[in-house]
């Protein structure tokens, strides 16, 4: 029997498939393989850069966010002080117009200020107090000297006479016979000016002061500052003032009516006149015909002088201790009570 013979045909499409089939892998395998790109690492260094700035940049969101609301309060806060502005400016307004309307009312701010300084005086007193024991009483008085301190406007006046060299008429005369930088360092002399010192100190820093000096003339401590007042808060005011009559120089008598015409050189008048004196005048407006001056004499020129001197001030004197004047103590007391004023003859150790 014949053998049968196979399919050729058949064969040779199937390789050529196959070929095809590979040709194409082949050809995939090539295009891939040419277009691939290389993998490169990353490197460390810019990778904890990146991370870094990327922590900056929290950081900066944070922080304004912060300002955001910072801004917020304190737009709030304007708003806020713009208010209370408004309604301060709105009292005074009202205040205003409450006065106008009715003038009473200036004498109760007035009232309501003296108020005030008294009881900012009492607790200065009792913050810089290094005194042994003080009390204020009734009109501002200290107890401890019965002086009445305070006042809008206060004058002292300082007897700038011979007398106030020495505690005896000899001494007196000797020291008047010595040169103006001996007179100046005399032991009662420099007793006046601590004195002095201590009644400066005790103003109101709200009040206005000048001190005078005077013998048979008056004239201001302060050079050209006559009929002016000087505000008790300008400390180099005060420290000038003092430093004028530190270097004044004792003599001549004693005209007390002159001392009291230095009111007439202000336009406002005193309220509140300390005198320190250590007795009776020695002679009127004009210089006495003699040499000596009796007891009786000196009593007329001292009631002479209280005539010029104004109603209603209280007159405070301050009397250092001089031989041969027994009626001074008690026409100045007499004058305390008077004017409303104090007396006092202090010791040797004061202030």
């Amino acid at each position: 029997m014949p053998r049968k013979r196979r399919n050729i045909a058949f064969s040779l499409s199937f390789l050529d498939i196959m070929a095809c089939g590979f040709g194409a892998v082949t050809l995939l395998f090539l295009i891939l393989r040419h277009n691939a790109t290389e993998i490169q690492t990353p490197d460390i260094r810019l990778s904890a850069e990146v991370d870094l700035l990327k922590m900056d940049i929290r950081q900066a969101e944070t922080e304004k966010t912060q300002l955001l609301n910072s801004l917020e309060e304190i737009t709030l806060e304007l708003v806020e002080a713009q208010g209370l502005s408004d309604r301060v400016l709105t009292d005074l307004q009202e205040t205003e117009k409450s006065i106008q309307a009715d003038p009473n009312d200036i004498d109760k701010l007035r009232r309501l200020v003296e108020q005030l300084e008294n009881e900012t005086a009492q607790m200065e007193e009792v913050e810089f107090g290094d005194k042994v024991r003080e009390f204020l009483g009734d009109g501002n008085r200290q107890y401890l000297t019965g002086l009445k301190l305070g006042g809008e406007r206060v004058l002292i006046l300082v007897d700038g006479s011979a007398s106030m060299l020495a505690d005896t008429v000899v001494n007196a005369v000797r020291r008047r016979n010595m040169d103006d930088e001996q007179k100046m360092q005399s032991p009662k002399w420099q007793w006046t000016l601590r004195t002095v010192e201590w009644l400066v100190a005790q103003l109101p820093p709200s009040s206005r002061f000048q001190i005078y000096v005077f013998n048979t003339e008056a004239q201001a401590a302060l050079p050209d500052s006559e009929g002016e007042w000087l505000d008790a808060a300008d400390s180099l005011a005060m420290e000038d003032a003092i430093a004028g009559l530190k270097l004044y120089s004792p003599g001549s008598g004693t005209s007390l009516t002159n001392g009291f015409g230095a009111i007439a050189d202000f336009e406002d008048r005193p309220d509140n006149v300390f005198l320190l004196t250590d007795g009776l005048p020695t002679q009127g407006k004009n210089p006495p015909r003699k040499y000596m001056v009796s007891g009786e004499q000196r009593r007329k020129h001292f009631i002479a002088a209280m005539k010029e001197f104004p109603r209603g001030v209280p007159l405070n004197t301050i009397l250092f201790p001089m031989e041969g004047d027994p009626e001074a103590a008690a026409l100045f007391w007499q004058t305390a009570l008077d004017t409303d004023g104090a007396f006092i003859a202090p010791s040797r150790d004061w202030p």
